[in-house]
């Protein structure tokens, strides 16, 4: 009999520690930055949980201009394209979002993807192949690493925002192999760690020694730069930057944004952008109607991140270590896969949701709680989460 060709992912399987297996869990939106069980859940929280785990920043995804935008675009143009963008697929939607965002950005070409991950694909791919060199920030995002091996591109890595350790390499790189093309890929507001890199210095570091930069933008948009338009916002020298409307925009899907020639390589090259069906026009235009409520009140993402340092002052007053970085991801290190699921569901029982990092997302030994700050979390939520950490049995003394 042959061998069930299955037997050796089941063997796999039976491999992963059980503190490492992952569970879906399903939430309906409620009232006041909630989350409610979907039906039939069972777990440590029957009730609402405070959503401290999404990237939902500003609170956008259930903003009425937005649902009203997606709505009207269903009237006008459809649920889904129908096509790729090259074939049938592009609609009024994708045309006006890309113009708006262009201008938003300072950038001559945007093109919209229907993910993140795709996006950033697309954007290795883009201007990397297996004649060159990528040198990533350790802790870039996976797609990222994945775009990198799937061009077949020489990978080396510097340490995690050490532009001191990125200058070395360059200079190795441009010393022993001048006429090599250079990629450099980092993201301007890391989503696990909460921090963010010296943009200028990379940026400049690139240009001295002729390296194209990549920089995902993915959780910045919204935040981080003059009125939420991400650190690379008049920047010389960031090739290409990756953005997604699934964070503080509040809706769904991805673009790059560039300059020629990098722009018309992209609409010429990327089978990522070719070889898909256009972005749904309902994500579209909801995202385009984020972009509006975000050039009306620019002011939003500094707001989030003064709530953010309050955050960080409570956290560690209480003795926990002081999340880095400055934006609204603040993780909390515990290090033991097992603490880190045993202080989720702590924080369940009282009644907010914070989720367990574990590798392989995060470097073994380095496991953490991530809490996510919404712009729209009640009054009192700090002393709340501060009085159920106070109560767990492994926290810190203060």
């Amino acid at each position: 009999m042959a061998r069930d060709p299955l037997d050796s992912i089941q063997q796999a399987l039976r491999r992963v520690p059980r503190q490492r297996q992952r569970r879906l869990s399903t939430f309906r939106p409620g009232p006041d930055a909630t989350l409610l069980p979907g039906d039939g859940e069972t777990g440590p929280a029957q009730g609402p949980l405070l959503d401290l785990a999404s990237n939902d920043y500003l609170g956008l995804s259930a903003h009425p201009s937005l649902k009203a935008a997606a709505m009207a675009a269903i009237q006008r143009e459809g649920v889904g394209s129908g096509g790729s963008r090259l074939v049938s697929g592009t609609r009024p939607c994708h045309v006006s979002l890309e113009a708006a965002l262009a201008q938003w950005l300072g950038r001559e070409r945007v093109l919209l993807f229907p993910s993140g991950f795709q996006a950033n694909l697309a954007a290795v791919l883009a201007l990397a192949d297996r004649h060159s060199e990528v040198i990533a920030d350790r802790l870039i995002h996976h797609s990222l690493l994945v775009g990198i091996q799937a061009s077949g591109a020489r990978l080396r890595r510097f340490r995690h925002n050490d532009l001191s350790d990125l200058r070395r390499l360059l200079e190795r790189g441009a010393r022993s192999e001048p006429d090599r093309r250079r990629l450099v890929v980092s993201e301007s507001l890391f989503s696990m760690e909460g921090t963010s890199p010296d943009l200028a210095g990379i940026a400049a570091a690139c240009q001295e020694f002729g390296a194209l930069l990549l920089l995902d933008e993915a959780h910045a948009l919204g935040l981080l730069g003059p009125g939420g338009r991400g650190l690379a916002w008049g920047l010389a020298g960031v090739s290409l930057v990756s953005g997604t409307f699934g964070k503080a925009f509040g809706a769904g899907g991805a673009f790059l944004a560039a300059d020629d020639p990098g722009g018309e390589w992209l609409l010429q090259s990327s089978g990522a952008f070719r070889y898909t069906t256009a972005l749904a026009p309902p994500l579209a235009a909801a995202a385009e109607a984020a972009l509006e409520q975000l050039q009306a009140d620019p002011g939003q993402g500094e707001a989030l991140l003064r709530r953010a340092r309050r955050w960080r002052d409570g956290l560690e007053a209480a003795g926990w270590r002081r999340p880095p970085g400055e934006g609204p991801v603040l993780p909390l290190h515990v290090g033991e896969d097992a603490l880190a699921l045993d202080l989720q569901g702590h924080l369940e029982q009282a009644g907010l949701l914070g989720v367990a990092i574990r590798p392989p997302t995060v470097p073994a030994g380095t496991a953490r709680l991530r809490l996510v700050l919404r712009r729209d979390l009640p009054h009192g939520s700090l002393d709340r989460l501060l009085h159920a950490l106070a109560a767990w049995p492994h926290a810190p003394a203060p």
